[in-house]
């Protein structure tokens, strides 16, 4: 039976990585890990609560990972959010505010239809400005949004309240 337990024991700490007084939390175990990983992918499947989905959305780059899988594994189709001018094709875009700048997230403006049952995944929930972002762009194309799926949650730097109303489901969860 998948266990979070499990795939939270095999996540690496690094201190000071990416700056100064960040501690980074190195999902690389687990993708390396078969079993794992194959874990990890089921227990965000399980997010969907059982809905049909039809779009599995993941969120530049590490998100593509898991959404990519949880896609496959669901029946739905794969769609990436990816930063500013990786999209080959016409798109929406969107500016947001990190804890250090600015960035910019786009879409393909044909990648999910009015009404389509959609599922955002992505690797981590710290800030949550690109997942907030990523909200809206799908707001904008109409979709209708089951869930947000986050392998890491790190609860205190409150992404959650840039969220919205939306059901956010964290497979692992740091308090401090």
């Amino acid at each position: 039976m998948p266990s979070a337990e499990n795939l939270r024991s095999a996540i690496r700490d690094v201190a000071d990585f990416p700056k100064p007084g960040i501690v980074f939390k190195d999902i690389t175990p687990i993708l390396a890990n078969g079993p794992l990983f194959q874990d990890s992918i089921s227990l965000l499947c399980d997010t969907a609560g059982g809905t049909k989905i039809d779009k599995v959305v993941g969120i530049d780059a590490r998100g593509f990972i898991f959404a990519a899988a949880v896609a496959d594994r669901l029946g739905a189709g794969f769609v990436p959010v990816r930063k500013k001018g990786k999209l080959p094709w016409n798109t929406r875009g969107l500016s947001y505010t990190l804890e250090y700048g600015e960035n910019v997230v786009e879409i393909h403006e044909d990648a999910v239809k009015p009404g389509e049952k959609v599922l955002l995944v992505d690797d981590l929930l710290a800030t949550g400005g690109t997942a907030a972002a990523s909200l809206q762009l799908l707001g904008d194309l109409e979709a209708d949004i089951v869930a947000v799926s986050f392998l890491i949650e790190l609860g205190f730097l409150k992404g959650r309240e840039k969220l919205g109303s939306h059901r956010i489901e964290s497979l692992i969860h740091y308090a401090d």
